[in-house]
């Protein structure tokens, strides 16, 4: 895991990664890391948990569907901001997952059915403004969640 204060602070423009391994326990590294960087950034203190709800979710389906249980593998976070966005990229050698083929969910509907699980990329859609995913099928997936300053 590498992770450091981000450069540039000021300005609201950095670039910062963290490496974690696909186990549950090192999500809060990952949030922790988040709220760091969503507090430096020029972000409204407003989104802030938001942005770590949406990232959460994301590596978190990444830990639960991605990998099996007894190969942990790595995932990698990176953060770029600037004065007009937030962007998380998500690197992972999991099992590809095609988001696109996964409708938007009618949440109403959803909670009337009981549903508890299956929120994640509507969650993420309804938080960032872009949430766009690429994989090279056995090399590496890549999930971008974009967030614009306005």
């Amino acid at each position: 895991m590498s992770s450091l204060p981000p450069q540039n602070a000021d300005s609201g423009a950095f670039n910062e990664m963290l490496q974690i391994s696909s186990q549950t326990e090192n999500l809060e590294k990952l949030r922790n890391f988040i709220q760091r960087m969503v507090s430096s950034s020029n972000l409204e203190s407003t989104l802030h948990n938001r942005i770590v709800l949406a990232v959460d979710e994301a590596v978190s389906n990444i830990i639960e569907h991605g990998y099996p249980p007894t190969q942990p593998g790595r995932i990698q976070v990176e953060v770029q901001a600037n004065a007009s966005l937030f962007s998380v990229l998500i690197r992972d050698s999991g099992r590809s997952f095609h988001p696109g083929e996964i409708a938007n969910i009618d949440i109403r509907k959803h909670v009337q059915q009981g549903k508890r699980n299956g929120l994640g990329i509507f969650i993420m859609r309804q938080i960032m403004d872009e949430v766009d995913y690429s994989f090279q099928e056995g090399l590496e997936n890549t999930l971008r969640l974009v967030k614009y300053i306005t």
